[in-house]
């Protein structure tokens, strides 16, 4: 089971929603859609209970808001949640009574006014609790913890009716299950995008180039966020690769000159490599102190951090690198590190 839940301020907006089809289907759409995947997409709604209201979307929002009227606290009103169950998984009407009362009791609205909305549109079964938060006594239902309410809620009916155990969100988890893995399948896809662009691009704006000629959104401020085709966003953090860190793997392929197969165009930097503008503040590799030796371990710890290409070299191990850099800079007021 995955639950949502949100709160709003427009009675007529999520019942609207709840109710009526999707807008931007025209009935010709429908019809083609149901003929493909069998499903209801004309009346895709089907009202399964009424509490303390009755009538259509009209009626309900006039209903809801007269109530809401007895506190002039709440400005959100509006208590908006869903529970969806994993492909494949059914229950039964009566069973979906069961669930939305229990959501209903957990939420602290089961003696105010609420609908219940099963969809028929889609291949997995879900259904929507809209509910007032004001009850007939004027006091609003806390809003405190909903989500660990709705998790804790989830695992429960999963047991209750044998349904795929799905795992809680990781602040909600006991410490000894928050390490456990979990395999995104998205979230690889677009990390392996995006090692892919960095094996390639010479500069930043190069690799937000080829980022964008594979369909993603690129947007860059004190950080870094990639959108992918489907309004997916993930900060690249998230992946491994903060802004920072793009910005220092493309600059060492500059200086080390690397290639997109990943190979140095010179194993030995000399202490006639050309400068690029601005490396010798980028705290990266100082060859006016370092020298050659240094300009070494720095490529190897660049490779370590740049495992887009080739495990790190067996000469230097990453922590060694690390040692060797921060030997020869620690006159430096200020020390710069990689961002590991």
């Amino acid at each position: 089971m995955i639950a949502t839940i949100t709160i709003g301020k427009s009675f007529a907006h999520c019942i609207g929603y709840c109710l009526e089809d999707k807008q931007k289907l025209t009935d010709e759409k429908k019809k083609e859609l149901t003929a493909g995947d069998g499903l209801r997409h004309k009346n895709r709604a089907e009202i399964l209970a009424y509490n303390q209201c009755y009538g259509n979307k009209k009626e309900l929002a006039e209903q809801f808001s007269d109530v809401r009227k007895l506190s002039k606290r709440v400005e959100k009103p509006v208590l908006h949640a869903s529970i969806r169950l994993a492909p494949g998984e059914t229950l039964a009407r009566h069973q979906w009574l069961s669930v939305a009362e229990e959501m209903a009791k957990e939420l602290g609205v089961a003696g105010n006014q609420y609908l219940v909305v099963q969809h028929h549109d889609t291949k997995e079964q879900h259904i929507h609790l809209v509910a007032n938060r004001v009850g007939f006594n004027g006091k609003a239902a806390s809003t405190s913890n909903n989500f660990y309410k709705m998790d804790k809620l989830c695992r429960t009916l999963e047991k209750q009716y044998g349904l795929t155990a799905v795992l809680s969100p990781k602040q909600f988890l006991p410490k000894d299950q928050r390490l456990l893995p979990r395999h995104d399948v998205r979230k690889e896809k677009m990390k392996e995008d995006l090692k892919h662009c960095l094996r390639q691009a010479t500069s930043l704006a190069d690799f937000c180039g080829k980022m964008e000629q594979l369909g993603y959104t690129v947007i860059k401020g004190r950080g870094i966020t990639f959108i992918d085709d489907k309004k997916v966003q993930v900060k690249g953090s998230e992946l491994g690769y903060s802004l920072a860190t793009i910005e220092k793997i493309l600059l060492a392929k500059q200086v080390l000159q690397i290639g997109p197969d990943g190979q140095k165009a010179d194993k030995r930097l000399s202490s006639h490599t050309p400068f690029i503008p601005g490396i010798l503040d980028s705290g990266l590799i100082d060859m006016s102190t370092a020298g050659t030796q240094i300009a070494s371990a720095a490529a190897d710890l660049m490779a370590e951090l740049f495992k887009t290409y080739y495990p790190a070299p067996d000469k230097l191990s990453a922590a060694e690198a690390m040692k060797q850099y921060y030997r020869y800079n620690k006159k430096k007021k200020k020390k710069r590190g990689f961002g590991i």
